[in-house]
C-alpha cells in the first residue's frame, strides 16, 4: 500500500495542477471566441485524439514496463504545458494552439490511463480496491475543486501564464514521485498461443504478435462476459448525458451569473465529489459493486433533472453537489469492478478498450451540444405550442438561455432510463456473482520487496 501510496500522491498533485489549467484555458476560449461551439471544440479534442489511439496503447501497457510508461506520459505533460506558456508569454497564444495541445494531451492521457489503472490492483489487492479507487476519486475531486475555485483566483492574480507555470511545477513534482518508486509487473498472456488461462478467449488461428492482434484478444475477452459488454453499453449511456453537462454547465450559469459564481457553483460540485470520494476510501463500497454503479447513477440522474428546473444558483449548486458525489462513488465501484474481474495480465489491454468505448460518446455529446441547443431545443422553446408552453413552465421559462436547461433535462432522464433499464437485465444485476475474481486478494509484491 505504501508504493501505491506514493504512487498516488504524485499523480494526486499534478492532477490539480491539470485541473487549474483546463478550467483557466476553458475560461479564456470561451471569453476569446464567445462561442459556446468553440468551447465544445477544446472538450471534443480532449477526447477525440485518445479514443483514435486506444486500440494501440492498451497493447503497449501490456506489453512494456508500466513506471516507464507512467515517466513518459507525465513529461510529455510538461512539455506540453510549458509550450503553452512560453506561448502566453510571448502574447502569441491563440484557441488553435489551445486546439493543438488538448489533443497531445488527449494522446498521453490514452496511454497513462489504463497503465496507471492497471497498477493499482496490484498494488492493493483485491481487498483493498475499493479504498484505493475512493483516494484515486480523493485526488480528482480535490482537483475538482481547485480547478475552480482557486482557477478564477489566480486567473486574476497572475493570469493565464502563471497558472501554466504552476501546473508545470505539479508536473515536475509527480515526475520526481515515480522517479522513487518501482512498480510490479504481472506476468504477460502469451500471445499467439490459442486460449490461455490468463485471458480465458481463444485467439484463433491468425491469432498474431502485433499491436492489433493483442487488442483484438480484449475485444473478445469481454465479448465472452456478458455482464462487462452491458457494463461497457451502460457506462456509454451515462456518459454520453455527462458530456452534455461538461460542456453546457459554464453558459447554462454564466447567462444570468457571474464568471465567479460559475467557480462557486463548480466547487460546490467538488465538494460533493471529495465527500464521495472519502466516503469510497473509508468504505471501500457495497459487496456487489453493481449496485453502487446503478443505485448511485439513478441518483445522479434525478439531480441532474432538478438542476434544469429554474435558473436559481442554489439550486444548480445543489444539484452539482449531490452530482459529483454521485459521480465519485460510480467511478470508483465501476473502476473496481474491471479491475477485479480482469487478469492483471490483461488489464492494460482490456482497460484501454474500456476507457475507449466508454468515453466515445463524450465526443459526441460535446459536438451536439452547442447545435442542439442552438437549432433543436431553442426553436422548440420558442415556438407557439403545447411543448413550449409546459417545457417553460418546467424549466422556469422559455427565454434562449433556458434552451440548456431543457437540453439536461433530456439527459438526465436518459440517465434515469438507463438505469432502471440495467437493473432489469440480469446479466448486469450479476455480474459480480456470475463472473469470477482475476485478481488476489493479497498487493503483488514489488522485487525490491520481495528482498527485504
Amino acid at each position: 500500500m505504501r508504493t501505491f501510496l506514493r504512487l498516488w500522491s504524485g499523480q494526486a498533485v499534478s492532477l490539480v495542477g491539470s485541473a487549474l489549467t483546463s478550467f483557466a484555458l476553458g475560461v479564456w476560449v470561451y471569453q476569446e471566441t464567445g462561442s459556446v461551439t468553440r468551447l465544445g471544440l477544446v472538450y471534443l479534442l480532449v477526447f477525440l485524439p485518445g479514443i483514435l489511439v486506444a486500440p494501440f496503447t492498451g497493447a503497449l501497457v501490456d506489453r512494456l514496463d508500466r513506471r516507464a510508461v507512467l515517466l513518459t506520459t507525465v513529461s510529455g505533460g510538461l512539455l506540453n504545458v510549458l509550450a503553452l506558456a512560453a506561448l502566453h508569454h510571448a502574447d502569441a497564444l491563440q484557441p488553435g494552439h489551445v486546439y493543438l495541445t488538448s489533443a497531445v494531451t488527449s494522446v498521453l492521457i490514452a496511454v497513462q490511463t489504463p497503465a496507471f489503472a492497471a497498477s493499482v490492483g496490484p498494488l492493493v489487492g483485491r481487498s483493498g480496491l475499493g479504498r484505493a479507487n475512493g483516494l484515486v476519486m480523493l485526488a480528482h475531486s480535490v482537483a475538482q475543486i481547485a480547478g475552480p475555485l482557486a482557477g478564477g483566483f489566480l486567473l486574476q492574480a497572475v493570469n493565464l501564464g502563471g497558472v501554466l507555470i504552476i501546473d508545470g511545477a505539479s508536473f515536475l513534482i509527480a515526475l520526481i514521485s515515480l522517479l522513487t518508486l518501482r512498480l510490479p509487473r504481472p506476468a504477460p498472456a502469451a500471445p499467439g498461443s490459442g486460449t490461455s488461462a490468463a485471458t480465458g478467449v481463444g485467439e484463433g488461428a491468425g491469432g498474431g504478435t502485433g499491436l492489433l492482434a493483442e487488442t483484438a484478444v480484449a475485444w473478445r475477452y469481454v465479448a465472452a462476459r456478458h455482464g462487462l459488454v452491458a457494463l461497457l453499453v451502460f457506462y456509454a449511456l451515462l456518459n454520453f448525458a455527462v458530456g452534455f453537462v461538461d460542456v453546457l454547465i459554464t453558459p447554462l450559469v454564466l447567462g444570468f451569473a457571474s464568471t465567479s459564481a460559475l467557480g462557486t457553483v463548480l466547487a460546490v460540485g467538488g465538494i460533493g465529489m471529495v465527500i464521495g470520494s472519502a466516503a469510497m476510501g473509508v468504505w471501500g463500497g457495497p459487496g456487489r459493486r453493481i449496485h453502487g454503479v446503478l443505485l448511485f447513477s439513478l441518483i445522479l440522474g434525478l439531480a441532474l433533472c432538478a438542476g434544469a428546473l429554474r435558473p436559481s444558483l442554489e439550486l444548480i449548486a445543489g444539484a452539482a453537489f449531490v452530482f459529483l458525489f454521485c459521480s465519485a462513488i460510480i467511478n470508483a465501484a465501476n473502476r473496481s469492478l474491471w479491475q477485479v474481474k480482469v487478469d492483471p495480465g490483461m488489464q492494460g489491454r482490456v482497460l484501454s478498450l474500456e476507457n475507449m468505448v466508454a468515453t466515445a460518446p463524450l465526443p459526441i455529446a460535446y459536438l451536439l451540444a452547442g447545435p442542439a441547443t442552438e437549432q433543436i431545443c431553442r426553436p422548440l422553446l420558442s415556438s407557439d405550442t403545447a411543448f413550449a408552453r409546459v417545457a417553460g413552465a418546467l424549466i422556469g421559462g422559455n427565454g434562449p438561455d433556458r434552451a440548456i436547461a431543457l437540453l439536461l433535462l433530456g439527459s438526465g432522464l436518459l440517465v434515469v432510463a438507463a438505469s432502471v433499464a440495467g437493473y432489469l437485465y440480469p446479466r448486469l444485476r450479476r455480474v459480480d456473482d456470475e463472473l469470477p475474481d482475476a485478481l488476489p486478494d493479497r498487493p503483488v509484491l514489488t522485487a525490491t520487496e520481495v528482498n527485504r
